[in-house]
């Protein structure tokens, strides 16, 4: 197949899977087209059946805000032409799933069918779309849309909620490769120095670092764990809450033993150094960072939100509390990592739930197997 691919190319989930998912397709030999303002950051040219097609925005002084979403349907309509696309799968419904509808409209006229897919994955649900001034468009367009899939039976029920759409919406989780994402210890152990002493533990949090992740939680249980045992933390990622994170470092006096190491690409060298991952997020649809982590044998302690209890099941590949139970997750993570032996038997659940449940090998076969029912079902 021939299948575009739009996403939001910066840090954030939506657009992980995104790239991740048309990189496993080349890999499986279909023709892959990107197409967004820029090159998604874990591309890197790194597959000769991948193109990318930037979208022009234009600067017009008239304009206060550059019209994208329109900018988009041309060129998506333009490289669904020239390249004979069989589809659109665009992730995160506002604006792409507008963009897509305008294009298949645009080329309809023509008399070609260009059926597109919309992809569900948190925020474009449950906070931008819910938001009045875009409900009535997205539901619209996921309305519209030839296929719609959610990355979590709790999004699937937030989108009906939220919006009252009448048509089926399928799960299709997000996935990790489960061949590059694992714990290779010879080079685990090698890469760990450079982070922490023998007898330090060490404990990862990755996020875009939105509010919503809420890394000052992060910070706050670090500090008690690091009151307990010798323990450093990573940081990985960026975005507007890394200001205060690194203040309430200071201010703790931790700072020495938090390091921030900003956006990084090889996720999968990384995340097998650590020992625990942190993820007290408000809301999660999904939950990609645990799962990368999941892979790689490092337990999440996490909160019991949106749909990380269908990745993480209490005490056995993982643990999740309340939003906010900051002194509760801060003892589990003491008393887990203090005791090896459990930690290790959880580790090893978390990396056998990964591999049975969420490998790219299974979760890539059920995305084929949905493009080919848009492909064969009615022209909308």
């Amino acid at each position: 197949m021939k299948i575009g691919i739009t996403c939001y190319p910066t840090y954030g989930g939506s657009g992980v899977v995104a790239t991740e998912l048309g990189i496993e397709l080349a890999e499986r030999g279909h023709e892959v087209h990107f197409i967004s303002y820029a090159q998604p950051f874990r591309l890197a040219g790194r597959e000769s059946r991948i193109r990318f097609h930037e979208v022009p925005v234009t600067n017009y002084p008239l304009f206060e805000f550059p019209p994208y979403d329109l900018a988009l349907a041309t060129r998506m309509a333009e490289v669904a032409e020239y390249s004979d696309l069989d589809l659109l799968h665009v992730h995160y419904a506002i604006p792409h799933s507008v963009s897509a509808l305008l294009a298949r409209q645009m080329l309809a006229r023509t008399g070609r069918r260009l059926p597109f897919v919309s992809t569900l994955h948190g925020t474009d649900i449950t906070l931008v779309g819910a938001d009045r001034a875009y409900l009535p468009i997205t539901r619209y367009a996921i309305e519209e849309s030839d296929g719609v899939t959610a990355i979590s039976s709790y999004l699937r029920q937030q989108t009906v909620d939220t919006f009252g759409v009448q048509r089926e919406i399928a799960v299709i989780s997000n996935f990790v490769n489960c061949d590059l994402y694992l714990r290779n210890r010879p080079v685990a152990e090698r890469l760990r120095t450079q982070y922490a002493l023998p007898e330090e533990r060490l404990l990862v949090h990755l996020s875009n670092f939105r509010p919503v992740k809420r890394v000052r939680d992060v910070i706050e249980i670090f500090a008690r764990v690091a009151e307990q045992m010798p323990a450093r933390l990573l940081m990985v990622g960026d975005g507007p809450e890394r200001s205060m994170a690194e203040w309430l470092a200071m201010h703790l006096k931790i700072h020495d033993r938090v390091h921030f190491l900003g956006k990084m690409e090889s996720i999968h060298e990384l995340l097998p150094v650590a020992d625990l991952m942190l993820m007290p997020s408000e809301l999660e649809s999904f939950g990609l960072a645990a799962l990368e982590a999941m892979a790689c044998e490092v337990p999440t302690i996490g909160t019991d939100v949106g749909g990380m209890a269908e990745l993480i099941e209490h005490n056995v590949t993982g643990m999740l509390f309340p939003v906010g139970a900051v002194a509760e997750m801060s003892e589990a993570a003491i008393a887990l990592l203090r005791d090896p032996e459990r930690l290790q038997t959880m580790a090893k659940a978390a990396r056998c739930e990964a591999q049975r449940t969420f490998c790219a090998s299974r979760v890539i076969a059920s995305y084929e197997r949905f493009y080919e029912s848009v492909l064969n079902g009615p022209a909308r």
